[in-house]
This record gives C-alpha cells, sequence and structure tokens, in this order.
C-alpha cells in the first residue's frame, strides 16, 4: 500500500500552501485526495501536485481562473509524454526489420 498523508502532513510537507488554499484547491478538484473518516487523504502525486500549484500561484502569480486553463494543459503534456513512453517501448519490442520498415516510411513523412 501507497503512503497517505492527512491535511495537516500536507500543510506541514508543503510550506507555502494555507489551509484555506488547500480546501479551495480540493473544492475545484485540482486535487482530488481519498475521503476516510479522519478526513482527506492524500497521494505523494497530490503533493507534488499542490507543490506545483503554489508555485504557479504564487511564483507566477497566476490567478484560479489561469490555473484553471494551465492545469487542465500540464495534465493533457503529460498524458501525452505517458502515452509516447508506451509507444516507444511498443515499437522497441518489435522484430527489428519491422522497426527498420516503420523508421523508413517515417522518414518519408
Amino acid at each position: 500500500m501507497s503512503t497517505r498523508f492527512t491535511e495537516d502532513e500536507v500543510i506541514a510537507a508543503v510550506t507555502r500552501l494555507t489551509r484555506p488554499q488547500l480546501i479551495r484547491y480540493i473544492e475545484v478538484a485540482f486535487v482530488r485526495p481519498e475521503r476516510a473518516e479522519q478526513g482527506y487523504l492524500f497521494r505523494q502525486v497530490d503533493l507534488a501536485r499542490l507543490e506545483l500549484l503554489c508555485d504557479l500561484s504564487q511564483d507566477l502569480e497566476l490567478d484560479e481562473n489561469a490555473l484553471h486553463v494551465v492545469i487542465p494543459l500540464l495534465d493533457q503534456l503529460h498524458a501525452a509524454r505517458l502515452d509516447l513512453a508506451r509507444l516507444t517501448d511498443t515499437l522497441r519490442a518489435l522484430p527489428p526489420d519491422l522497426q527498420d520498415r516503420i523508421a523508413r516510411y517515417t522518414a518519408q513523412r
């Protein structure tokens, strides 16, 4: 089982994050923690996302409206990178002759 963090642990770990910001980021679904009897539980990836949100909102001074544009674009970029990595792995698993044919075809374009 992976590690989960409570609200208090998140606030302690993401030092630039305030509790009102955390609650707002949950309300607008920038982060989607698990709900448990003791409150919200966050994953490590949630902490990284909250760090990014702090960077964007504080360092780059993006307001919530801008974050509603930027965050989905970053999510799409991340998904595209994962798709590309999977495709690359799939191509590398092909027989060499087929890899060569694909390389020749793509070089023509």
